[in-house]
């Protein structure tokens, strides 16, 4: 049974700006989808994806066959969510009956996008596109470009047509979630200010190393900044609260894996 734990490596500027090249896109619409999505975090604290477990995904890719023994993760009708690292035990169940199908129910990183999308996301087995969302925020904004290109959402996002994009993204229940107005409203944040990347780079990594940092947002706070001199501290880098270069890659050789 895989844990889906992977290297978790935080989004690069150089990835930003190779999806908002391919879709044509400014980065406060890219921003608004993320936030929507998942807050703007592809990685849980232990650099698992961010997942949702969809029961009714799952009870549709396995013909129901799975619906009488285990209702809470296979069932016609959507529900039973636990949101967060909860969602993962769900997935577990799942993957023990049909690993396949249990990847395909579920969504996946920094954009959501459902494992049976995986051949419109750029991939050609489910399995490669969850290896993806384990290693990168880049790979996961790759597979949510290739997804809204093969779509064709990209053109109503770049025109902030927040209905037709959230329709189309979300699903007929985009009103009831309110998605198109939350869309609206975080891109009207991000077109007045934008994140620093190095800080949101420092406050995932700083989430791996089981430090509390608030919101991972690339603004910066009080936890935030305790965050860094309690890090600083204890790895003999003083202690300031300054996010460098040299912060970065101490907190890179404390929490990610070496390539192997």
């Amino acid at each position: 049974m895989a844990d889906f734990q992977g290297a978790g490596h935080p989004a690069s500027q150089q990835g930003i700006l190779t999806v908002l090249d391919s879709l044509g896109l400014k980065i406060p619409e890219l921003l608004a989808v993320i936030t929507v999505e998942t807050s703007g975090c592809g990685y849980l604290s232990d650099r698992r994806p961010a997942i949702l477990f969809e029961r009714h995904i799952f009870s549709r890719q396995t013909g129901g066959r799975f619906d009488g023994q285990a209702p809470d993760i296979s069932s016609s009708t959507p529900g039973g969510y636990k949101f967060g690292a909860d969602e993962y035990p769900r997935l577990a169940k799942a993957f023990q009956l049909d690993p396949e199908a249990a990847q395909k129910s579920a969504s996946w990183g920094i954009g959501q996008v459902m494992g049976f999308n995986f051949a419109a996301a750029g991939y050609a087995t489910v399995d490669l596109m969850v290896q993806g969302a384990m290693a990168s925020e880049d790979e996961q904004l790759k597979a949510m470009a290739a997804f809204l290109k093969s779509s064709g959402l990209h053109r109503a996002l770049a025109v902030h047509d927040w209905t037709s994009f959230a329709r189309g993204y979300n699903g007929p229940d985009f009103v009831k979630n309110r998605y198109d107005v939350r869309l609206a409203g975080a891109f009207h944040q991000f077109s007045q200010a934008l994140p620093d990347l190095t800080v949101r780079t420092a406050q995932l990594l700083m989430t791996y190393a089981g430090l509390k940092v608030g919101p991972i947002d690339g603004m910066g706070g009080r936890m935030t900044r305790a965050a860094v001199q309690t890090f600083r501290q204890k790895h003999a880098l003083g202690d300031s609260t300054e996010i460098d270069d040299e912060l970065i890659d101490a907190l890179r050789q404390a929490t990610i894996p070496p390539a192997a």
